[in-house]
């Protein structure tokens, strides 16, 4: 047998260690910018939730003191939401999801520089400000997509912030883990931000960027519980001894909530391509006015349930007794967002939309005359259809709020709820609305760079 001398195996193993040694280095040094997104993204999201509820109760304190107090705080909750975005950050304006989907598509070496544009410091602080000035002034809107745009540019920035002899990462790998490092702190959700960037966000195989995004979900989501604590977006409804026959009541209601959803984006992009036409500050300001004011009409001579996020919504019919809004509820429910979300400021639609959806549930399920825990198991289906008609991702919306209840029993019935509202909501409107406002932002930022 042939023996090889000692000194070459002594080289070869010297090369071997070197290279594997250099090989983890390479690797670490890559994964520290996801660590420290993560990290920041956690306790941003955390300050902001806390802020945002902040702002919420101190509507309801205003309006508990002197109801009357709707008819002020509307009107200039709308207006300071849109001027902040309109004099410092347009692109910070609406959700925010859209952004880092047309950030996504950006990624590449011609436009990589328009990024900046949608994913930056400034959008953080207005995102931050136009949304708190409109979930004080009533409006229905949500923080978890603007948590999903803001965690984009905090990755983006620590990606900016890297010396040049540092290993290059894929700007498009780090919009996407920003965005499910987001997702995953906004709901404490890890798997719901995976899969939210499987799923909307991703266009290449998950292979490329796995190890980078399941970290960054579960720093961003310990983060946030170290900050804020283990909790559950909602808790824990009851939802046991339900019969199969329950399956029925579940299509019924994922199908109204799918066709209600996808009216509602494309009455909100109606609204927004109508909006684009007034030229002048004064017509949008009118506009915000008599939105603003039809809102505050309704919340004080009907139903306050139009106003803010909705999660009191959620929370009465899963538990409590009183399980079984009125028919008009899902109605104002949509109202309210369809006039928030184009009202030019910042505010998302993911707490706006399951709270539109466990409305419907709540409502079918009294007229069908359902026990307690069937009405639960209907309400969570209409949740998940709601915000599958206005995301048109059904697993994500179905993995979101399974973890946000710990119902893992249900998980067939959540996914089927969202497979019919997706096959809904597909043939009423072919787009979800997010690709369609991803197009109009691309479709601006390109023109901006077109030569005069």
């Amino acid at each position: 047998m042939l023996k090889i001398p000692r000194f070459i195996r002594k080289g070869l193993k010297n090369s071997f260690d070197n290279l594997r040694n250099e090989k983890l280095k390479h690797n670490l040094l890559q994964a520290i910018p996801f660590w420290i997104g993560s990290v920041i993204t956690g306790i941003i999201a955390v300050m902001y939730a806390k802020l945002f509820v902040w702002g919420e109760n101190l509507m309801n304190y205003i309006l508990d003191w002197n109801a009357w107090m709707i008819f002020i705080i509307a009107p200039v909750g709308f207006v300071l939401s849109w001027w902040l975005v309109k004099e410092f950050a347009p692109y910070s304006k609406g959700s925010g999801i859209p952004q880092v989907m047309a950030a996504v598509e950006l990624a590449n070496p011609k436009e990589h520089t328009k990024i900046r544009h949608l994913l930056s410091l400034k959008i953080l602080v207005f995102k931050i400000l136009s949304s708190l000035a409109l979930i004080i002034g009533g409006g229905a809107i949500g923080r978890e997509g603007p948590t999903i745009q803001i965690a984009g540019s905090v990755f983006r920035k620590v990606n900016e912030y890297l010396p040049e002899w540092w290993p290059k990462i894929s700007k498009k790998n780090m919009i996407m883990t920003g965005a499910a490092a987001g997702l995953s702190a906004a709901f404490n959700t890890p798997l719901g931000g995976i899969v939210f960037a499987v799923e909307e966000l991703s266009k290449t195989h998950i292979n490329y960027f796995k190890t980078a995004l399941f970290t960054a979900v579960i720093i961003a989501g310990l983060t946030a519980q170290t900050l804020a604590g283990s909790y559950l977006y909602l808790g824990y409804p009851k939802t046991a001894d339900v019969a199969l026959t329950v399956m029925f009541p579940v299509i019924l209601v994922s199908g109204i909530a799918g066709i209600l959803a996808s009216q509602l984006s494309v009455i909100m992009l109606s609204i927004s391509k109508w909006k684009r036409r007034l030229k002048t500050d004064r017509a949008n300001i009118i506009f915000l006015i008599v939105s603003a004011l039809i809102i505050a009409s309704l919340a004080f001579f009907v139903n306050r349930e139009i106003l803010g996020s909705g999660k009191e919504i959620m929370n009465r019919t899963l538990f409590s007794d009183n399980k079984h809004e009125d028919w008009y509820v899902p109605f104002f429910r949509m109202i309210g967002p369809a006039f928030a979300f184009t009202s030019g400021g910042a505010g998302g639609i993911f707490a706006p939309a399951l709270s539109a959806g466990a409305s419907v549930g709540s409502v079918i399920s009294g007229w069908i005359q359902l026990t307690p825990n069937e009405t639960n198991v209907v309400i969570l289906a209409g949740m998940v259809a709601f915000l599958t008609g206005i995301t048109r991702a059904p697993f994500t919306s179905a993995i979101i709020v399974l973890e946000m209840t710990d119902r893992h029993s249900l998980i067939f019935h959540l996914m089927l709820a969202g497979m019919v509202s997706s096959l809904i909501s597909i043939i009423i409107s072919r787009n979800s609305l997010y690709d369609m406002l991803k197009v109009s932002y691309l479709q601006e930022l390109r023109k901006d760079d077109e030569p005069n």
